[in-house]
This record gives C-alpha cells, structure tokens and sequence, in this order.
C-alpha cells in the first residue's frame, strides 16, 4: 500500500458521504486542487473510475460503490482497534460527532457539552444542529438526539427521558389577545409554525376527553420558519402561540417568560432518544458521552415540571 493510501481512502469515503470533493477535501483539510489530485491517484493505483464526475456532481461508480463498502469496514475496524487499544491503557480520545434539534442543542445541550469537555479535554466535538431528521450515516454521527423513537431497527435507540409538547405564549401576546379554554378558541389566534424538510409541523395533537383530536393550523394565520430557537423568541416577542418540548420551553416557563396554553388538553410523547449506529455503541469515546447524557438528562428530569395528570400516550407525530 503506498505511503498515503490510507488518508486516501478516508477521502474517497467522505467524498462519497457528503457528495462533494470539495466538501470532503475542507473535512480533512486538503485544498480542492489536492484533493482531486489525490482522488485521480487513487483511481489510479485501483486502475478503475471510482465516481462519474461533472462540475456540479459526483456520482459513485458501479465499482465505486463496491470499493465503498469494503473501505467503510476497513476504516471502522481502525477505528475500533485503535479505541480498543485506548480502553486497554485507561484513556479515550478523538473526535464525537453528535446531533440536536437546533433550540435544544444551543439553549441545553451545548451548556452540557461545556461540562462533558472540562471532564474529557482529550476528547473534541463536532456538534450539527438541525430541525430535520438526522441521517445518521451520511452525516457520520456518532450520537443523534431525537425526540420520539425511531422506528429503524438498524439503529440503537436509547432512552434519555421522557417528554411531552405544550403549547405557550408569552404573557405580552395573552393578554393581548386572551388565553384559550378550548382547542376550537384556537382559530382566533395566531401561531409560529416550525417548517422541516418534511413540511410544516402545523398538525396540533390534542386529548379531548381520552380521545386524540387533530388541530391543522392555516399557514395563512402564522409565521413560518426551519429554525426552533428562532420560533421560541418569536414566541417571547408576543407573535402567537407556538408548540415547543417541555425541554425547549421550561426555562421559559420557569421564568415567566412564556405560559402554558391548554395544558389540561396536552398529549404525551414517546421521549427523547439517543441513536446509534450498532457498530459504534460500544465504541469507548462514544460510550463515555452516552453514559454523560444518561446520567445528565436524569439530573434534569427531576426537575421538570409534572406532566399533566390526564396526559394519554399517543405515538409520537413530528420530530
């Protein structure tokens, strides 16, 4: 194997995750030019084409696709020996790749992190916010946190805690424009409606008498936006009513910043889930922030406050 075929590799494989030369070349810290050049060496050393290439695209090789899979294995053995061998001597290291929803990871999460990296200095993060579901493999993380379990059975999916949605406005926007009793005095209000890649999150989920009832809020009557945190402080400046995780929200609430809206009508949700990739959890730098979250989401959850008493558990619709 020549000198670099290793680093090589690594960048065919990133190459092929994020669908870019150019965005695996910034990763591993290669100018575009060099890595093209090492891609083309590569292909060269292999005698075969490993991507059809254009100037917009990067399109994997029947023979490319194989060379994948073998080269993912290989490159995830590495790893796994080089952390076993780490475990063995008492010590971890290397990077963690984990993803959040964008609220809770910059107003809860990221507090967290700061104390799992005071504790474990040797080890770096890469933390990747977003509202949509992650793709686990094609964003290489290590831990995903969602809220509601998935139903892929490749994936390990853990229990964090629990969790429920309310509904909440600031004190500004109610007195304004009264509190609800109901759902149906809904449809004089307004709302902030988060928007995923799957669609709005406008479907609003309630328990009327044992029984689930379904809310579509008209876009027409709410500010839109693909940003979590940002419809939380759309929310704190009094323009409408928006649904967050109790998680998102509590801070809030215990500050008196926003109020529940409905509560005797909320529905309970599956909880909050930390996915893995099977050939990663037992991984040592992932297993020791799993056991972080674990032990950190149990502290929290005790000082939640009480779900309402007539919540009944429907599955889980939304992020």
């Amino acid at each position: 194997m020549a000198t670099d075929r290793l680093g090589d590799i690594r960048l065919f494989v990133e190459a092929a995750t994020l669908g870019g030369l150019s965005a695996a070349g910034r990763k591993l810290g290669f100018s575009a030019a060099a890595a093209s050049a090492r891609l083309a060496k590569l292909e060269a050393a292999l005698q075969v084409k490993l991507f059809d290439r254009t100037t917009r695209t990067l399109r994997l090789t029947d023979e490319g696709r194989l060379y994948l899979q073998h080269c993912r294995i290989a490159l995830e053995s590495l790893a796994d020996a080089e952390q076993a061998l780490q475990a063995g001597q008492g010590r971890v290291q290397g990077k963690v790749r984990i993803g959040a929803s964008a609220d809770f990871g910059r107003h809860q999460l990221n507090h967290w992190l700061e104390a799992f990296s005071q504790a474990h200095p040797q080890l770096q993060l890469a933390l990747t916010l977003t509202d949509s579901l992650s793709r686990l493999l094609e964003d290489d993380m290590d831990i995903a946190i969602r809220f509601g379990q998935p139903q892929d059975s490749s994936l390990v999916a853990r229990l964090l805690a629990p969790n429920w949605r309310v509904l909440c406005a600031s004190p500004a926007y109610l007195e304004q424009y009264g509190t609800p009793q109901t759902p149906e005095d809904l449809a004089q209000h307004r709302f902030i409606i988060l928007v995923t890649a799957s669609g709005p999150l406008n479907d609003y989920h309630f328990n009327v008498a044992g029984q689930r009832q379904t809310l579509r809020i008209a876009l027409d009557q709410a500010w839109e936006t693909n940003d979590g945190a940002l419809a939380r402080q759309w929310a704190l400046s009094g323009r409408g009513i928006t649904r967050k995780t109790i998680w998102d929200a509590v801070e809030d609430l215990r500050a008196g910043r926003l109020r529940v809206v409905l509560p005797d009508y909320a529905v309970a949700e599956p909880g909050i889930y930390a996915l893995l990739h099977r050939n990663r959890y037992q991984v040592p730098r992932v297993r020791v922030l799993l056991d972080f979250l674990l032990e950190r989401f149990r502290q929290a959850s005790q000082e939640l406050p009480p779900a309402p008493e007539n919540i009944v558990r429907f599955p889980s619709l939304g992020l």
